[in-house]
């Protein structure tokens, strides 16, 4: 297990890229509506297999100040539910 500080896109773009991908990017709607609330701690328990790691992944591409990731999330359900680039940064 690594240290994960400033993770960037990669990791989410390559799971992006593959045949086998699912758009949870409705999670970040819930996790924008909790930010700087006492609801703000979110807890992704699920079982073995079923993307922890890429909604783990996804979450720090949206948020990663450093990269751009408008082209990953532009044609996803979160482009159509709230805007990119108005989020709040204040976690």
């Amino acid at each position: 297990m690594g240290t994960y500080l400033n993770p960037g896109k990669a990791a989410y773009q390559m799971a992006v890229n593959s045949e086998i991908f699912i758009d949870k990017t409705e999670m970040i709607q819930y996790i924008n509506s909790v930010v700087n609330t006492q609801q703000r701690f979110v807890s992704v328990s699920r079982p073995r297999r079923f993307g922890k790691t890429m909604a783990a992944d996804m979450i720090c591409a949206y948020y990663d100040r450093e990269a751009d990731s408008r082209g990953l999330f532009e044609k996803k359900k979160i482009s159509s539910n709230c805007r990119l680039g108005r989020v709040s940064r204040e976690i």
